[in-house]
């Protein structure tokens, strides 16, 4: 296939998908544009909001339109790492001469799917979100020595309520780090309140189809990496990035007033492969400076920590990247 064919292809599997879910989710393009990101490039996806708005549905929703193995955790106060591992147990059997024998066995838990929806994972404690660290990062879970590789391609798709909200714990920012996209979900307008309505309050209830396996998946996950980007529009994301960095030399004034912590590389990295699939949805096998800044919101609002200043003030780190995007030159050469 040619380059064109190929970004063809893709646009059209990308659009099944989005045309299966789009049965269950009214409205939230730009959440379920974010979610189906993550998904061909092999990125986690944390979604955000308070609790009714659709978000564990939207992800149960993907799922239904994908050919992977799915499974659902819901995190509370009392699970406990193993509940999400699995745990080594006592089975036993039969010799050959009757008598009883007795080995140790691993028992996977639910963390060994493909998609995983992690179910308000900032109700549990931080010893219990700390479980999805390795697996996440590694895509491997080590237990009593023992390292299980996960299936692939294997996704985390969580959900949280603001920490606003009684019983949430923050998340770690290790693991928030572990996120390729954070979306805020927010309220349905009038108009989607209505057709939410007669989806969901009558008789009938729409029919999802699988329409993606999972060597399609991986194999537009190597599509994606195959778009090129060319050095100035990479150095653009980099100065995003180094933007956010208060103490930096490329700090912008909100940074060096309200941050404490900058993104980090893997920030870099969600802006240039998120960038590759907005191109490919543009028909581009190139990224573009816009593509940058379409995904510099989801990409980095949850790896810039703000210092107590920014707290006090109700700085929120969207309004930092917002004034990335509008004031950071484009036109630096970089060769």
């Amino acid at each position: 296939m040619s380059d064109q064919q190929q970004v063809e292809a893709f646009v059209k599997c990308y659009q099944a998908v989005r045309d299966q879910v789009a049965k269950m989710i009214v409205g939230h393009d730009e959440i379920v544009d974010g979610v189906l990101t993550c998904l061909f490039v092999g990125g986690h996806c944390l979604l955000e909001g308070v609790p009714g708005l659709g978000k564990t549905l939207l992800i149960r929703s993907l799922s239904q339109a994908l050919s992977l193995d799915f499974a659902r955790i819901q995190f509370t106060p009392d699970l406990m790492p193993a509940d999400i591992t699995g745990t080594t147990i006592v089975a036993e059997g039969q010799n050959k001469d009757g008598t009883v024998s007795r080995t140790f066995q691993f028992q996977k838990g639910p963390i060994f799917s493909q998609i995983v929806l992690a179910d308000e994972i900032n109700r549990a404690t931080p010893k219990t979100q700390s479980a999805m660290l390795e697996a996440m990062q590694e895509h491997s879970v080590t237990v009593g020595g023992t390292t299980y590789q996960m299936f692939k391609p294997f996704f985390v798709m969580a959900t949280q309520n603001p920490l606003e909200q009684e019983g949430t714990y923050p998340l770690p920012e290790a693991q928030l780090d572990r996120f390729f996209f954070k979306l805020d979900v927010g309220y349905s307008t009038r108009e989607e309140l209505h057709e939410i309505m007669n989806r969901t309050t009558r008789a009938e209830e729409p029919a999802i189809e699988p329409v993606l396996s999972a060597d399609e998946i991986m194999k537009y996950q190597k599509l994606v990496r195959n778009v090129v980007i060319a050095p100035h529009v990479q150095d653009y994301a980099i100065r995003c990035v180094l933007a956010t960095h208060p103490e930096g030399e490329y700090a912008c004034s909100l940074a060096k007033q309200y941050v404490r912590v900058g993104g980090s590389p893997r920030a870099a990295q969600a802006l240039v492969l998120g960038g590759k699939v907005r191109a490919l949805l543009e028909g581009r096998v190139h990224v573009s400076h816009e593509d940058i800044k379409r995904v510099l919101l989801p990409a980095m609002r949850h790896r810039i920590l703000l210092n107590f200043e920014g707290q006090a003030e109700g700085v929120t780190t969207d309004i930092i990247l917002n004034d990335i995007i509008d004031n950071l030159s484009m036109d630096v050469s970089y060769a």
